[in-house]
């Protein structure tokens, strides 16, 4: 009669210290991988910069940041904290503002930018970075041209005053609802004669 040996099983600390080095090691390739918030504001400033000056059509142009007080910020829908909301200047003077914000997607969140003419009515709308592969329609001119005119004065509602999109309602709704309380914003900041 032939014995079998005994079955041998991986101790617990070999099968744990498996686990946690091959976990350490995904985690130092995703790292790698992403970009440092560094990289990321430097990519959205310069989106920033394209957008503005494909927008405003100038090569030459300089941005003046709005500080709105913390009391009236907290008077509005969106936030005004921080250098989100600017004045484009050109060799001739004010050429519009422009309003960076950030709005959630499915799962992450996105960067947009609303840019406004002197009468504050919207003259571009554009999404500067987009991080899932779902729902990208978003950042369709096609699509983002029905904001174009819309003013403080508006209530937009997706689906209603603004056209739905398939595939990427999530992110749509959004960013109807982020470009509404935006204006919404505005609508606050003139009554309060804080902007003209």
């Amino acid at each position: 009669m032939i014995s079998s040996l005994p079955k041998t099983k991986k101790p617990k600390q070999v099968v744990n210290r498996t686990v946690l080095l091959y976990t350490i090691y995904l985690l130092i390739l995703a790292s790698n991988l992403a970009l440092s918030p560094a990289q990321t504001d430097t990519r959205l400033q310069e989106k920033i910069h394209n957008a503005i000056k494909g927008t405003f059509g100038t090569e030459t142009f300089e941005t003046v940041f709005i500080s709105v007080p913390k009391e009236l910020n907290a008077q509005t829908k969106a936030d005004f904290s921080g250098e989100r909301f600017f004045k484009v200047e050109g060799d001739s003077g004010l050429l519009g503002y422009a309003y960076v914000g950030t709005a959630p997607s499915m799962k992450k969140e996105f960067e947009y930018i609303l840019m406004f003419n002197a009468d504050w009515s919207i003259k571009k709308s554009k999404v500067l970075i987009y991080r899932e592969n779902y729902g990208r329609q978003i950042g369709s001119q096609r699509w983002l041209i029905k904001f174009v005119g819309l003013t403080p004065e508006v209530e937009i509602t997706y689906g209603e005053t603004i056209d739905g999109i398939a595939g990427a309602t999530i992110s749509a709704s959004s960013l109807t609802d982020a470009t509404n309380d935006v204006l919404s914003s505005l609508k606050v900041l003139l009554k309060q004669a804080f902007i003209h």
